[in-house]
């Protein structure tokens, strides 16, 4: 096998070795499906990423992995994976295990420095096993109704009552394993935006710095909810307990009987290249 090039590139931040960190491969025909997980387990960040030639009409075709398991979809890697494979384009889309995502990219000197993507909808179930998420969490209940959306990833989410219990918890990431893939902890802030730290121990991601594939969905049941305006664009701030800060932009249009589009956007840095030689 050939040596196979990678791009490594920092989402949801405009700051070097900040944000969330994904492994771009530009090339990786001919890279077994085992392969693709070693890599993924061998680089151990949130997501890897394999480049692939498109299939149903879309600039590219990518396929992601965790350490764990591979993923139909999920943001910061889509998100990352664009400003990669773009080239000179200022839209791109790229095909995920859970459809055509149709990008736009905003440029600065040349490169690109920001991207847009529509998401695919998520489904929406209420979430049954809420004694035990809570005893994971140590949280007494939720601020909103208790539910799981499904893009790509099986997220739960769990409205705390400031910023404060979000910033304090500990959970007990075994306990969490079984209920869902994420768990999506989030409070409003004093200062307007969104707090939120997500757990995936589920798909080898004990802490997620920046989870994209949450963003979206997040939005959505604020805005169901009533706590935000369907239309208004929220921002997300993740990361920081585990000292990678991010920033997320999130907005849904439509209404609580028809969503019409959920956009999910952010920066993000080329921050390394390189190459594994398999022999």
């Amino acid at each position: 096998m050939s040596a196979l090039a990678y791009t490594i590139v920092d989402v949801f931040t405009d700051t070097p070795l900040e944000g969330n960190g994904v492994a771009v491969f530009t090339d990786a025909s001919g890279i077994e499906d085992a392969t693709m997980q070693r890599l993924a387990r061998e680089l151990n960040l949130s997501e890897t990423v394999f480049a692939l030639q498109p299939r149903s009409g879309g600039d590219a075709r990518i396929r992601i992995f965790t350490p764990n398991a591979e993923l139909p979809f999920a943001g910061h890697p889509t998100l990352g994976a664009s400003f990669v494979l773009a080239g000179d384009r200022d839209q791109i889309a790229i095909e995920t295990g859970a459809g055509i995502v149709p990008l736009t990219l905003e440029r600065a000197n040349g490169r690109v420095v920001f991207g847009r993507m529509s998401q695919p909808l998520p489904t929406i179930a209420p979430f049954d096993a809420g004694p035990e998420l809570f005893a994971a969490l140590a949280v007494a209940r939720s601020q909103l109704p208790l539910e799981v959306y499904v893009n790509g990833p099986r997220t739960v989410f769990v409205a705390l009552e400031d910023a404060l219990a979000v910033a304090a918890l500990a959970p007990n990431m075994q306990a969490l394993i079984p209920l869902a893939a994420n768990v999506c902890c989030f409070a409003p802030t004093t200062t307007g935006h969104w707090k939120a730290r997500v757990f995936g121990p589920a798909l080898g991601v004990p802490e997620d710095p920046a989870t994209g594939s949450a963003a979206g969905p997040l939005a959505l049941h604020l805005a169901r909810h009533g706590a935000i305006a369907f239309g208004q664009e929220i921002e997300i701030r993740q990361g920081a307990e585990i000292l990678r800060p991010s920033v997320l932009h999130a907005r849904v249009e439509g209404s609580r009987e028809q969503v019409e589009r959920i956009e999910v956007g952010g920066a993000a840095v080329i921050v390394a290249r390189g190459e594994f030689e398999l022999r």
